[in-house]
């Protein structure tokens, strides 16, 4: 026990490093990430965004919220993929008979996700500048913006460790990220869900994308955030537990 807790951070390094080098050497993955969410906000903001009552004269400051989610969800899909390659090449029966800490594979894809979604989501953030983004944040909302984010990224990645894990295909390691990428478009993420009908607002008022999307919209615009960001925490963090006892579990069923 004190060996694993000695070199846990070491080794961890080492697979951050190595899966990040997979990543450097492949930018198509965050270009294919950034391209759809922002090729999202060009058809809303100058399609439908003179047509959609949001309540704000500038639909961009609206919808970057929601935009960002997307981003993400859609990023964590390759993190499962990866993971389904490595399981499928052997890398890591070659992993584990090095004396490593073993679950420092895992963390290495983990890490590697939160820093290539953090990427995309600048790059898409300095897109909707362009298109006439504001934001009277001060420094603090914006790191709470970057805590939300970061939280809802590793949320979402312990989801696609679990997927990577335990997917028969390629196809099926990835296309757990459907229905998270379908979340944003039943909130308030595009539209106020009070133009919803009944059912569909009641739903969209209780899934756990609404209240992030409020909450940090809230946070660009400078508003008071009320209590819209500890749902949103509560969420993240709950769904965070929850998937990463479940991936360990997975795991550790996978290479027993």
């Amino acid at each position: 026990m004190e060996a694993t807790n000695k070199y846990f951070l070491s080794d961890m390094s080492v697979m951050f490093g190595r899966s990040m080098r997979h990543i450097f050497r492949s930018m198509d993955t965050i270009i294919t990430v950034t391209i759809m969410p922002i090729a999202f906000m060009l058809l809303f903001v100058y399609v439908f965004g003179g047509a959609i009552q949001s309540g704000t004269h500038n639909y961009v400051n609206y919808l970057l919220p929601g935009i960002l989610l997307m981003a993400i969800a859609s990023g964590i899909s390759y993190t499962a993929y990866r993971l389904f390659i490595d399981l499928q090449r052997g890398i890591f029966e070659r992993l584990h008979s090095m004396p490593i800490v073993r679950s420092t594979i895992l963390w290495g894809h983990v890490l590697t996700s939160l820093v290539s979604n953090a990427i995309s989501v600048v790059v898409i953030i300095l897109v909707a500048l362009i298109m006439g983004f504001r934001s009277s944040a001060g420094v603090l909302s914006w790191l709470a913006v970057a805590g939300i984010l970061a939280v809802f990224t590793l949320a979402l990645t312990w989801i696609a460790v679990i997927a990577g894990l335990s997917a028969k295909s390629v196809d099926g390691a990835s296309a757990f990220a459907y229905p998270i990428l379908f979340l944003p478009f039943v909130s308030s993420a595009f539209v106020p869900t009070k133009s919803m009908p009944l059912v569909v607002r009641v739903f969209a008022n209780n899934q756990p994308v609404n209240p992030i999307v409020n909450a940090v919209r809230s946070l660009f615009a400078g508003q008071l955030v009320g209590n819209d960001i500890w749902i949103a925490l509560a969420w993240c963090l709950g769904i965070l537990v929850v998937a990463y006892v479940v991936a360990m579990w997975v795991y550790k069923r996978r290479i027993s």
